[in-house]
């Protein structure tokens, strides 16, 4: 049965209004029976209420009183299920434009993402903007559910035609790994049981892929980079002269004798011993939460980064940031904001937003640069002190920051460093 160390898989859905997501994500509670019997019973009294023929599953995600009036999804729901294979926390994410800083929010830690496509509808341009999203965020594994096949009769040649299509505007995406699925949220074909309606498809369930993707190679493993975010001094009798280094591999893997470089002061040292809240560890891979001792004593603080001599981040203060941005106030040319990037903090001024994006046609607007709420930018930065970052594609934790309005301390905007 389940053991301490499995697998965590997070996945996000997408899909435009009224396309099944949250009915898909009932399904997938209900049939793997990560669910209890009350709360079924809840939502089939609530079903009955409404009219409805039958259980209304989308109404077990769908938590807050105003998205079940509308049934509509609308702030990032999470859910958390279990099998014996895996854990799942799954972001549900809302499908309307003026929604998309939720879905970025969503989806920027996710392992995958669900695409939900109506077989009837086909590829619409809500479908493009969250493949664009998805591929934005480098979310590792795509999964494209064309959904409603019970309405299509289980046709083949409509599955074949959405796959197709899909396929071709991928290409000008930069996902590496697509998968398609047939389904029926609604009837639980390939969801979590094999549709006995479509025995054209040979492929797995929705589920079993979920469970059986690779995503161990997810993290990067070959840049060290670990940023300081806490140093440990008990000052106690027993333990005088200890002085560790705590924080979250980012990246690479950090073995005890290994020598690193430490930055900004570029100083070399060994790791002398890695500990954990369970005993010493041999060496630390993303993203376990260690802390480091060196053999010599260094004046490092947070914001400072362990790393390897010949594989250094780079270092600047002026950095190119595709940004979401998700405050009702429009970024300000020239404005400064507050950033936090890894453990380090720092200040910043917008130097020049080089264009607008329009997500539905890839298109970039250079003439309109007004970003307002859910608009996706690219500016360049210049930063009060020097960050040591990687792009966004090549490190997700290392290659993004998010924005702070110093006046009101809301978090206005995301980047994703190129």
């Amino acid at each position: 049965m389940e053991t301490e160390n499995t697998e965590l898989l997070r996945f996000t859905t997408a899909g435009s209004v009224d396309d099944g997501k949250s009915t898909l994500i009932g399904r997938l509670l209900y049939d793997s029976k990560a669910i209890f019997e009350d709360q079924y019973e809840a939502v089939r009294r609530a079903s009955e209420r409404r009219g409805e023929e039958e259980v209304n599953l989308a109404l077990l995600t769908d938590g807050l009183r105003a998205e079940r009036e509308q049934g509509i999804t609308i702030d990032v729901a999470y859910r958390y299920f279990a099998t014996p294979k895996r854990k799942f926390i799954i972001a549900d994410t809302p499908g309307h434009i003026q929604y998309t800083r939720n879905m970025v929010t969503g989806a920027s830690t996710a392992n995958a993402a669900i695409i939900l496509v109506d077989a009837r509808k086909g590829i619409v341009e809500q479908t493009r903007r969250h493949a664009f999203i998805a591929s934005l965020l480098q979310i590792p594994h795509l999964v494209v559910c064309i959904n409603k096949m019970d309405l299509v009769d289980y046709n083949e040649e409509v599955y074949n035609t959405l796959k197709k299509e899909f396929e071709h505007f991928s290409y000008k995406l930069d996902v590496k790994d697509v998968h398609f699925i047939p389904i029926s949220a609604l009837r639980g074909d390939n969801v979590v049981d094999r549709s006995k309606n479509m025995p054209w498809y040979e492929g797995s369930t929705l589920l079993y892929y979920l469970e059986n993707v690779h995503i161990g190679s997810d993290h990067n493993f070959i840049d060290t980079r670990f940023p300081i975010q806490y140093v440990i001094r008990p000052n106690t009798d027993a333990y005088h002269d200890y002085r560790s280094y705590a924080g979250r591999v980012s990246a690479g893997v950090v073995k005890k004798g290994d020598e690193v470089l430490l930055l900004p002061s570029g100083f070399k040292t060994r790791i002398a011993r890695i500990d954990t809240f369970d005993g010493e560890l041999q060496e630390a891979y993303p993203p376990m939460s260690v802390s480091l001792l060196l053999e010599e004593d260094f004046d490092l603080s947070r914001g400072d980064m362990i790393v390897r001599e010949h594989n250094q981040p780079s270092v600047s203060q002026d950095i190119d940031v595709m940004v979401c941005w998700f405050n009702e106030r429009p970024m300000q040319p020239q404005g400064k904001y507050r950033i936090l990037h890894t453990t380090q903090e720092a200040r910043c001024i917008v130097k020049e937003i080089r264009y607008k994006l329009d997500i539905n046609t890839l298109h970039r607007d250079t003439a309109n640069v007004h970003i307002g709420m859910n608009d996706i930018a690219r500016l360049v930065i210049r930063t009060t002190k020097p960050l040591f970052f990687d792009s966004y594609r090549r490190n997700r934790q290392t290659g993004s920051l998010i924005f702070i309005d110093e006046g009101s301390n809301e978090t206005v905007g995301a980047g994703m460093i190129i």
